[in-house]
């Protein structure tokens, strides 16, 4: 059992880029400066260098050299500094590439630690890029022996038992990992095992920030050698809190509801989707229902109302009520509203193609209104925010080339029924960070009334779709919990139903191909985390 250690650690919990290697280094920089005269070691997340993960990026001979040549500034930089820096980064040898952990001080590299467990399932793929290390010696620093993991070390027993062996008198380690809803109580009970079998504290250190589809949450922490929470970061922001094991002077910020958590990472995975891609202004379809105005709340609280507008194209099936919603929610927000019907454009498609009718002419209105999205963001510079929910994804309740246009889709990931929670959760709270209003900004109307496409006259949702508690049930059975057909029957569920959605689900896998990345908000989002074939005949 080690020694519990009087140094002062810095949980350095930032936002890197991936790519933005100059970016990032500042960054690192500036907290070393800030942190240096309260500090000895200041720990940062995994691959914070190159942000987490830069894919293939990592396959780039150039991009590797540049990589180590921002190692070599901080090297020389740690002359003038009083503490060390604890780094991830890539390191290469003459015949692998490793995952990897660079202690600096003083001038020098004291150690450079490789990652052992690569995991390589859901969004991760390291063994594509890296090699896995062998188990690392504990690391001699200042009279202590630092034992170092980078993330799924911790996950498994084999590095912490070894370090422990070898007499290691702290944990620390870094993480790169994502957001889903109670991965942060998992962590904890991950980095328990570890104290408790070996009485050692541990030290654990995420970044946070939105990478594609990615969120990471933060929501750094420390135990103590009982295994007690002595010390958590707030989530989705950046943090830094310097703290020694021997004192009692580290804040633990409580864990957002799970509905909140949602509503917060959706909001920074757009924010910095749309900060790290050097875009500000967004265009939104209002059609009056849930799911634009929960996208245009979630907007306007990242990215500011003056950056959101939101544009209502009325066609000859609207209704009065979608139109006083779209306006209603859209001036409570306090973003920019145009009116731009489509009556005429119908038209004049009609007049060139008179014997279009049934599905075909209800694709026409969602294509036009995509067309009209489309132009407009070329012409005025702008991304357009499409607002399909997985519900609809799933069971390919939505048009190519129309209501699905956009460049990034922040309730992708959501089915109905949580939209629905977080668009009541939103009218009762003002998350962390919004730039928008606090109160109620979504009426009550468009939380209750029937959901329809109106692309004919009297459409409802429901009348091509199951009620949406069971259907999401459903879907998260066979998505979530890759669950067969007969195990849904043995839950209850209809037959017809559950056949019917399963065939819903396989037929759209190709609509899915195609569209928009968005925010990964759950353990099974489409894309990485579930990977159908189109082509399948099972």
């Amino acid at each position: 059992m080690g020694n519990t250690p009087t140094l002062r650690f810095t949980l350095a919990q930032i936002n890197p880029t991936v790519g933005g290697i100059d970016e990032n280094i500042n960054l690192i920089l500036s907290a070393w400066k800030k942190f240096d005269s309260v500090s000895d070691i200041i720990v940062f997340s995994e691959l914070v260098i190159t942000g987490y993960m830069p894919e293939d990026l990592l396959l780039n001979d150039g991009f590797i050299s540049i990589t180590e040549a921002a190692i070599e500034k901080l090297v020389k930089q740690s002359s003038t500094m009083k503490s060390a820096i604890l780094i991830g980064a890539p390191n290469r040898d003459k015949t692998a590439l490793y995952n990897a952990a660079y202690l600096i001080e003083n001038g020098k590299i004291l150690s450079i630690t490789h990652k052992v467990e690569l995991p390589n399932y859901g969004v991760f793929d390291e063994k594509r890029y890296f090699t896995s290390g062998t188990r690392p010696e504990p690391v001699d620093f200042r009279d202590y022996k630092l034992g170092i993991m980078i993330c799924e070390d911790m996950w498994l027993p084999n590095v912490a038992d070894y370090l422990s062996l070898k007499s290691a008198d702290v944990f620390i380690v870094l993480n790169g990992s994502p957001f889903e809803p109670h991965k942060q109580s998992i962590r904890i009970q991950h980095a328990r095992a570890r104290v408790e079998q070996a009485g050692i504290p541990l030290l654990y250190v995420n970044q946070i920030g939105g990478q594609d589809d990615l969120v990471y949450d933060g929501a750094s922490f420390a135990l103590n050698a009982k295994g007690d929470l002595i010390l958590q970061c707030e989530e989705f922001i950046e943090e830094f809190q310097t703290f020694s094991f021997l004192k009692d002077d580290a804040k633990i910020y409580l864990q957002h509801s799970e509905t909140e958590s949602l509503y917060q990472a959706a909001m920074l995975g757009l924010c910095d989707y749309m900060r790290k891609t050097n875009q500000s202004k967004i265009l939104i379809g209002m059609s009056g229902g849930i799911d634009s105005a929960l996208s245009a709340a979630i907007a306007v609280d990242a990215m500011g109302a003056e950056n959101v507008t939101c544009i209502m194209m009325e066609s000859e099936f609207t209704s009065s009520d979608s139109l006083n919603d779209a306006r209603d929610c859209t001036k409570k927000l306090g973003a920019n509203f145009e009116e731009i019907p489509i009556i005429a454009m119908v038209e004049n498609f009609m007049a060139a193609l008179p014997k279009t009718s049934g599905l075909a002419h209800e694709n026409l209105q969602a294509r036009l209104r995509g067309l009209t999205l489309m132009t407009l963001a070329n012409q005025c510079g702008a991304m357009v925010l499409t607002t399909g929910n997985k519900s609809e994804i799933a069971c390919g309740y939505s048009t190519l080339y129309g209501d699905m246009c956009g460049g990034f889709n922040v309730l992708k990931d959501l089915y109905k029924t949580q939209v629905y929670n977080l668009a009541t959760w939103r009218n009762s709270s003002k998350p962390v960070n919004a730039l928008g209003h606090d109160g109620v900004i979504i009426n009550q109307n468009i939380i209750t009334k029937a959901p329809t496409a109106e692309l004919r006259a009297g459409q409802k949702d429901q009348d091509s779709l199951p009620a949406y508690d069971e259907l999401d049930s459903i879907l998260m059975g066979l998505i979530e919990e890759d669950l067969s057909p007969s195990q849904m029957l043995a839950r209850g569920h209809n037959p017809e139903i559950v056949a019917k959605v399963s065939r819903l689900l396989k037929l759209s896998e190709y609509k899915r191909r195609q569209s928009a990345t968005g925010v990964r908000l759950s353990s099974r989002a489409f894309g990485r985390d579930r990977r159908v074939p189109i082509v399948n005949g099972f």
